[in-house]
């Protein structure tokens, strides 16, 4: 570009100094700048270098040699996809990946087999499904005289659960279905029959009403609300307070346990890890707590 007689006045890219250029595509005040910038820029052109030279000894070409192994172990198959280990043996007890346990700490994983899980499991697009009309409605009379609660719990209860609701000529509905779902999993245990109600506590045991909120709530005592009032079970609230003693836990050997949920022994230890099962060591035995192994690995009750 020819230069002109007219002077452009600009700020220097390097040193941010105002300057006057004779041409628009100047960039720099002066030959000193213009060869710092110059260097700069040379010196991260060769970081780029190296950094992508150390990516490609450190991190691409282990994963090259992955990609040739016909046999993986757990960990060689876990880094080959990008898995951690735990997510790669959910994988495995799924049966979305096939694998070969050879000893107690050998499991074995053919290249063959990542890619046949990987092609029957192609990526499709997620349909936007149309919510469903709320046909089946509550109104706050009906929720009132079936479940015993007061109006204010069903409009606290309906703002924290977001339950689906409607309103119709100054008057509120609510989802049938939500509403029962809540309900059952809130419901009070059938098996326990004996309840102490707050005034009966804090008469029992001279306590205020502060001080049996924060008792149940430390020792987590199963509570039952009918309207207004707060029953909590009475046989957790004696043993919590040492009047009766605490039933002995029961235990499944890991036969029985592998029994019961027709399960591997590698499976029952990963399920009893996930879901934190209270473990009893006894010698050379390991036996679990029966409730908490139930709770969590029986389908729920509908």
């Amino acid at each position: 570009m020819v230069a002109s007689k007219i002077k452009i006045k600009k700020v220097c890219e390097w040193c941010g100094q105002e300057y006057y250029a004779l041409k628009v595509t100047t960039r720099f005040c002066c030959k000193k700048c213009n060869d710092q910038a110059y260097k700069a820029k040379m010196r991260k052109t060769f970081l780029d270098d190296a950094e992508r030279e150390f990516k490609d000894k450190t991190i691409r070409e282990p994963l090259r040699k992955l990609n040739e192994k016909i046999y993986l172990d757990v960990v060689e198959a876990a880094t080959l996809l990008g898995l951690s280990r735990m997510s790669l043996y959910k994988l495995i007890y799924s049966g979305k990946l096939k694998a070969s346990k050879l000893s107690s700490r050998l499991t074995v994983i053919i290249r063959a087999d990542i890619d046949a899980m990987l092609n029957a499991h192609p990526y499709t697009r997620v349909s936007i499904t149309k919510a469903t009309a709320t046909t089946e409605i509550y109104t706050v009379k009906e929720i009132k005289d079936k479940y015993n609660v007061c109006e204010s719990w069903i409009y606290k209860v309906g703002r924290e659960k977001h339950i689906p609701r409607i309103f119709k000529m100054g008057k509120t509905y609510w989802s049938k279905e939500h509403v029962d779902k809540y309900i059952l999993k809130t419901k009070a245990d059938d098996s326990i029959t004996e309840w102490y109600s707050v005034p009966e506590l804090m008469e029992k045991f001279n306590m205020t009403i502060t001080a049996v909120y924060c008792f149940a709530s430390s020792h987590q005592i199963p509570k039952k609300k009918h309207k207004r009032e707060v029953f909590y079970s009475k046989k957790h609230v004696d043993i919590a307070k040492g009047l009766i003693e605490p039933e002995k836990p029961q235990y499944y050997t890991m036969k029985e346990a592998m029994a019961k949920f027709n399960m591997t022994r590698d499976q029952i230890y990963h399920y009893s890890k996930v879901f934190n099962v209270l473990k009893l060591k006894e010698g050379k035995y390991v036996k679990f707590s029966k409730k908490e192994l139930d709770e969590a690995l029986e389908p729920p009750k509908i």
